[in-house]
């Protein structure tokens, strides 16, 4: 994949097969602490579902911002598994960063602060064999343009059944059909925040 330095000096890469990079070029971290992190409400103790795990940002954020957290991230592609072993990250990120780089190795890790379970395969049959409940979920595929199945009614309904009462859902598009979908599957729908363009996210709240 060819390598694309983003605007906060963090590493992202293009993925040819989705004809997308995996983050904003305005800033990959960025994206993941304004996108997910804060949209999202992360403390400790929580539970959060990972919707694309990628390059893992978003749970070495989450991992960076709170303790006693159970992750559970679906991941199609198993070529980032390796590729995450060689990315450099800034200093204050790499403590976080190492945790998710072995719970890419072997697909899960635990410590007495993190339980992390990286789940290989399509997203929208994985998923149906997850039983936890969570209390965030952060919703990070390719766009909805490249991939359509997980931002799809049927997908979103499966995700809302496995989220806690008040549970909130982040994701950086603001799709029209998206907040459909949303609404359909039975989210309250809010903007989130503006990053690194003109549009909001997009929040979704389990009433």
């Amino acid at each position: 994949m060819r390598e694309i330095v983003t605007k906060d000096g963090s590493l992202t890469f293009y993925n040819e097969s989705y004809d997308e990079a995996y983050h904003s070029i305005s800033g990959a971290l960025e994206e993941a602490q304004k996108k997910y992190i804060e949209p999202c409400q992360i403390q400790d103790g929580m539970a959060i579902l990972d919707i694309g795990f990628g390059l893992g940002y978003n749970v070495a954020m989450a991992v960076h911002s709170a303790k006693h957290l159970t992750i559970v991230s679906l991941e199609k592609d198993p070529s980032v598994f390796s590729l995450i072993q060689s990315i450099a990250v800034p200093l204050w990120f790499r403590p976080s960063y190492a945790l998710v780089q072995k719970a890419a190795a072997k697909r899960s890790y635990n410590d007495r602060d993190y339980g992390i379970r990286v789940i290989e395969g399509n997203a929208e049959e994985s998923i149906k064999a997850v039983d936890v409940r969570f209390d965030a979920v952060f919703l990070d595929p390719f766009s909805p343009k490249n991939n359509p199945e997980l931002w799809a009614e049927a997908f979103l309904r499966d995700v809302f059944a496995r989220m806690k009462p008040c549970a909130r859902l982040a994701t950086y598009s603001c799709a029209g059909m998206l907040r459909r979908n949303l609404r359909s599957a039975g989210f309250e729908v809010v903007d989130g925040p503006i990053v690194g363009r003109r549009a909001p996210g997009t929040v979704g709240i389990k009433e």
